[in-house]
């Protein structure tokens, strides 16, 4: 079946593909780094912290073993629909047994590690939805793809800016009022994505990880950034899980501070998300690529080294500057390099593959004592030196696969496409 479009198609599906994306990402990141600080605050133990990571990032690979299927299978629309809907359920429940339980105790704690690792769950399903739907618009867009990715990416990164400061001001008034926000958030997603959802057609597609991962093999340029991103996401991970135990226990401020730490590094990873986006029109993906992969590895060095809380804050910030150059770059991949059949499946396993080390990543800080913590980093920074430099190396290969083609008008014929069923 042939879905007829007009020109002006991508454009006028591009609000709505920002809302839906806005809502679902605030919801996940207020959600992702309140729960570590929540879980330090009530036991005051650093490797439960770091165990509240792990617990929260494990189950989020899990997803993807069926997240691409569904979404395949399902519509990218409906499966994003649901899984918000369903979070709003499980976060509403979370916040009603809170209401019933002490502040803290072990009771509390376990309520709050059950809920990090469902909520992980469904927003890894609800990207995977969102991200595809994101991905059918920006490859209308033809050759100027990476300025709708740089768009999204931006909000995302927009959502780490008020996400971690929302969560750790709305955790002073209790985990109930946390909860009640996220809730609202993942319904005010759901709702945005129930628009028009029946007026575009979806074909099911039977597939599975073993699809999404013979496609990447077929996929040099996009198998070399995934796993350049891969290693990389193990220093960032450390860095995230240790942000709480660092700012508290290391340099004594405020769990407030914490928030504040990422909201900074959020501004600039937005400055730097929107500079890529000219960077990338006037010298090419490849050379943008390198510099950010370049410019993240030298701060997660200097954030090892960092002598003071105002030097740690301005290092992460700009190890996140560089980690959303090369978000754009993956993305604007991804949408161009990926077929459309079975996008979902492909996406789920390039996910997976980047995500893997984050289990780790909480479980090196729940494992070594505070005072080794700047150790671990620094050592996790020498090894994302080596695996960019291996990984750009080898791209240079397949610059011509990473070049944006020439700009063109939206074509009025397509291939069937499961994506867009709610735009």
């Amino acid at each position: 079946m042939i879905r007829v479009i007009s020109s002006s198609t991508p454009v006028a599906n591009l609000p709505r593909a920002y809302m839906m994306r806005a809502a679902d990402a605030l919801a996940s990141a207020t959600a992702t780094y309140a729960i570590p600080l929540l879980v330090l605050v009530t036991t005051g133990s650093t490797a439960l912290t770091g165990v509240a990571f792990l617990l929260e990032w494990s189950p989020r690979l899990a997803a993807f073993a069926f997240a691409g299927s569904l979404v395949d299978r399902w519509g990218a629309g409906r499966v994003f629909r649901v899984s918000n809907l369903v979070r709003t359920v499980m976060v509403v429940l979370a916040g009603a047994v809170l209401l019933a339980l002490p502040s803290s105790g072990s009771m509390t704690t376990c309520v709050v590690l059950a809920f990090g690792a469902i909520s992980g769950l469904l927003a890894e399903i609800s990207f995977v939805a969102v991200e595809t739907l994101g991905a059918e618009v920006s490859r209308r867009m033809g050759g100027t793809a990476h300025h709708v990715q740089s768009t999204q990416t931006g909000i995302d990164q927009g959502a780490l800016l008020v996400g971690p400061l929302l969560g750790g001001l709305l955790l002073l008034a209790g985990p109930a009022v946390l909860l009640a926000v996220v809730a609202l958030l993942a319904l005010a997603a759901a709702a945005t994505a129930s628009g028009d959802a029946g007026n575009t057609v979806h074909q099911p597609v039977s597939s599975s990880l073993l699809t999404g991962w013979e496609t990447l093999r077929h996929t040099p340029a996009l198998a070399w950034l995934v796993g350049g991103l891969a290693a990389s996401n193990l220093t960032t991970g450390v860095l995230q899980a240790a942000a709480p135990i660092t700012v508290i226990h290391h340099f004594h401020y405020s769990t407030a501070s914490v928030g504040s730490v990422w909201s900074a590094a959020a501004v600039v990873s937005m400055a730097a998300v929107w500079a890529s986006r000219r960077a990338i029109d006037r010298f090419g993906i490849w050379p943008v690529g390198a510099v950010g992969a370049g410019v993240a590895t030298a701060a997660c060095l200097a954030t090892a080294l960092a002598p003071s809380f105002t030097a740690y804050t301005v290092s992460v910030a700009v190890v996140m500057a560089g980690e959303g150059v090369m978000t754009v770059v993956l993305r604007t991949l991804r949408s161009r390099l990926i077929p459309v059949r079975a996008f979902g499946s492909t996406l789920s396993v390039t996910i997976v593959l980047v995500l893997l080390p984050l289990p780790l990543a909480g479980a090196l800080v729940a494992i070594f004592p505070v005072a080794a913590i700047s150790h671990v980093l620094l050592a996790c920074a020498v090894l994302q030196g080596l695996a960019l430099g291996t990984c750009f190396a080898g791209l240079r290969r397949h610059r011509i696969a990473c070049e944006p083609p020439s700009p063109r008008v939206p074509v009025l014929h397509e291939e069937p496409v499961q994506a867009a069923d709610a735009l």
